[in-house]
């Protein structure tokens, strides 16, 4: 009998980009009871839809990837909105977690919430060494939140909580919505539009010396 075979398993944001690799792969590893949550049927800012959520799914494992969460555009746009809702959905799916007394916690963070100017590639060392860059900051802090919350959790409940924190994934799925894509799709769709349009350049933001760190999706 396999790890996942008799496992309840809550995935928030399972229907997302992540997610849905997630789930199929839990699938493949055995894992028969997964449930999805939905945005239109929880509303993991608000508490009552967190409770609801734990009692409709009773899961043994939770896996949190639901967030708030867009492009340079987006984030300029919404930053309020972006720290608020995934500090509250984060603190809030973590606290009801502990009440249930689920097995474990899974948190997904963001390589939004190192500093601005960490080098590349990232190391953990480097997480608390400065202020993250603007535009991310809201969402990166909002998520990085997680992690102290995991780790005085832990310390105080015994709660078996852990935060991962992966670089900029890209894959089958991505968004490709102008307003609120990341950087490979983004600019995968300036190049297709511009192909479909007979244009002879795109153009990208900023000064084209920036360093990324990519992730495949179904490698996360």
């Amino acid at each position: 009998m396999g790890f996942w075979e008799n496992k309840r398993v809550l995935v928030t944001g399972g229907a997302g980009f992540l997610g849905s690799h997630l789930v199929e792969k839990l699938r493949n590893c055995g894992c028969q009871n997964i449930f999805v949550s939905r945005s239109k049927d929880y509303n993991l800012v608000e508490m009552e839809s967190v409770k609801r959520v734990y009692q409709d799914s009773r899961p043994d494992i939770v896996i949190h990837l639901a967030a708030r969460v867009g492009g340079i555009g987006a984030n300029r746009a919404n930053p309020g909105k972006f720290f608020y809702d995934n500090l509250m959905m984060g603190i809030q799916m973590m606290e009801v977690g502990r009440q249930f007394g689920i097995e474990k916690f899974v948190a997904l963070g963001t390589v939004c919430a190192y500093p601005k100017y960490t080098p590349v590639p990232f190391k953990e060392e480097n997480l608390w060494n400065g202020y993250p860059e603007e535009t991310n900051a809201p969402y990166g802090l909002a998520k990085k939140m997680l992690l102290v919350q995991s780790q005085a959790y832990r310390k105080q409940y015994g709660f078996n909580s852990i935060f991962l924190m992966p670089v900029n994934l890209y894959g089958p799925g991505d968004d490709f919505n102008p307003k609120s894509s990341h950087v490979i799709p983004a600019i995968i769709k300036k190049c297709f539009d511009a192909i479909k349009n007979g244009d002879k350049e795109i153009l990208l933001w900023g000064t084209g010396k920036p360093t990324r760190e990519f992730l495949y999706v179904e490698d996360c």
